[in-house]
């Protein structure tokens, strides 16, 4: 019997270069030995881990696989995808800033950090969820606590934290990424 599949009513972007690696697929057969076989459907999250972790975001035509690989129907991925902001569903740029949003941060300024790091990279402000600039090269995002509410407003530049991050500062850490 042959498995058919429906199509998902998808907002992904596509890639039609995505092809999942060898080590990619290596690396999803041995996650789902963690998992029953009945219950591999547990195993989504970390299979899209797995997929952001290889090609940087998730593409359409990643869902497709990942639920074949499950045995689930695309929507039940594309459901996940939708659901976890942590989960890319555009490229990135090269260097993702990361200014947090939550209440110590706010009235710390991290509104005019994100507004600033905007206006320096010809980016909207006020536009809503992460924004990468035409070049490629920046992403910049609001996001909920990175944990240091004691030294206000904090940010990340990919794996790197920045505490009490001033309007020098961040143009000290925009010129660190070129």
């Amino acid at each position: 019997m042959s498995e058919t599949y429906e199509s998902i009513p998808n907002e992904l972007r596509a890639d039609a270069t995505w092809k999942p690696t060898p080590a990619l697929e290596a690396e999803v057969v041995e996650l789902l030995t963690h998992y029953p076989a009945d219950k591999q459907r547990a195993a989504s999250l970390m299979v899209l881990h797995a997929i952001q972790e290889a090609h940087g975001w998730i593409p359409q035509e990643s869902v497709t696989w990942a639920a074949k690989q499950l045995g689930l129907s695309p929507i039940n991925i594309y459901e996940i995808v939708t659901f976890y902001p942590m989960l890319r569903r555009e490229p990135f740029g090269k260097h993702h800033l990361k200014v947090c949003r939550t209440l110590s941060c706010a009235l710390g300024g991290s509104g005019e950090l994100h507004q600033h790091f905007c206006q320096r990279l010809g980016l909207k402000a006020h536009a809503h969820g992460p924004q990468t600039t035409k070049d490629g090269q920046y992403t910049v995002e609001f996001v909920e606590c990175l944990a240091s509410c004691g030294t206000a407003p904090v940010m990340m530049c990919n794996e790197d934290f920045y505490e009490g991050v001033s309007t020098a500062r961040a143009d000290e850490i925009l010129g660190k990424c070129k």
